[in-house]
C-alpha cells in the first residue's frame, strides 16, 4: 500500500510539473510613478494657489504664484536705465551726423543700450516666472508648501502626476527572465480594480538584485531576481503604491 501511494504521488507530481509549463505565472508587484516636481527659480512667499491635491489640471494651468514686489521694482529700475541709454544713444547719433561726435562715442552708446536691454529682458523673465504653470496635463499628487509659506529656490511646491508616468513594477526569477521581452502584454489584478487591466513591458533590468558579493552557487542563483517595469494601458484605474498581482502569459516558441 505504501509503495502504491508513493507511485501515485510521483505520477501526480510529474503530471503537475508538465501542466505547470503551460500555466500562467503570477508575481506580486506594485504601482509606482515618476512624479514631476514644480519648484520656483528663486526664493519667495506663496501668494496664490488655485489648485488642491487630487485636482486634474491641463498643461499651462496656473499652479501657484509668488510675491513679486522685488522683481517689479527691478523691472521698473531697468526700464528707467534703458530709457537713459536710449537718450544717450540718440544724442550720439545726432552728434555723429553733425560731425561733432566720434565713432567711438557712438559705439559705446550703442553697446550701453544693448546691455541695458538685455538686463531688462532678464528682469522681465524673472518676473514672469513668479507664476508657476503646469508643464503637462495630470493630477496634483501632493502639495508641500501652501499660501503664506516661504519657499526656498528649487524646493518642490507641487508634485504632479501625468497619467503616462505610472508604471507597474515587479520582479521575476532568472529562470523566468528569457520568457519576458520588451513590448509583451501582462495582466494586472488588484482589489477593487476593474477587470481586463493590462500593461506592456517597458523595462527589464540587466542587473540582478540580491546578488551574492563574490561567489555564486546553485542555491544562491535561485535567489537572483530581475526588476521588470510595464506601462499600464489604463493608468487612470490604478493608484500609486497600490499592490497588484501580475500575470505573465507564457510566450509561444519561435519557429
Amino acid at each position: 500500500m505504501i509503495r502504491l501511494a508513493l507511485r501515485a504521488s510521483l505520477v501526480c507530481l510529474v503530471v503537475l510539473a508538465g501542466c505547470a509549463k503551460n500555466v500562467e505565472q503570477t508575481y506580486q508587484g506594485w504601482i509606482e510613478a515618476n512624479l514631476i516636481f514644480v519648484s520656483p527659480d528663486e526664493i519667495g512667499r506663496i501668494e496664490t494657489q488655485p489648485v488642491r491635491e487630487g485636482d486634474r489640471v491641463e498643461a499651462r494651468t496656473l499652479l501657484f504664484t509668488l510675491d513679486d514686489d522685488l522683481q517689479r521694482a527691478e523691472v521698473a529700475e531697468r526700464e528707467a536705465a534703458l530709457e537713459n541709454t536710449r537718450q544717450a544713444y540718440d544724442r550720439a547719433v545726432a552728434l555723429l551726423k553733425k560731425a561733432a561726435g566720434t565713432q567711438k562715442a557712438y559705439e559705446e552708446a550703442e553697446a550701453a543700450m544693448r546691455s541695458a536691454q538685455a538686463r531688462l529682458n532678464s528682469s522681465q523673465t524673472k518676473l514672469a516666472r513668479r507664476k508657476a504653470f503646469s508643464p503637462a496635463a495630470g493630477t496634483v499628487q501632493q502639495i508641500y508648501f501652501r499660501v503664506g509659506e516661504l519657499v526656498p529656490a528649487g524646493r518642490p511646491v507641487i508634485a504632479l502626476l501625468p497619467p503616462g508616468n505610472m508604471k507597474v513594477r515587479f520582479f521575476v526569477s532568472e529562470a523566468t527572465l528569457p520568457s519576458i521581452a520588451l513590448g509583451d502584454t501582462i495582466n494586472i489584478q488588484c482589489d477593487g480594480c476593474p477587470g481586463n487591466l493590462t500593461a506592456r513591458v517597458s523595462f527589464i533590468a540587466r542587473t540582478a538584485e540580491f546578488t551574492p558579493p563574490v561567489i555564486y552557487s546553485l542555491e544562491e542563483r535561485n535567489k537572483l531576481v530581475f526588476m521588470v517595469e510595464a506601462l499600464p494601458e489604463k493608468p487612470e484605474s490604478l493608484r500609486v503604491g497600490q499592490p497588484v498581482s501580475v500575470t505573465v502569459a507564457p510566450r509561444e516558441p519561435r519557429k
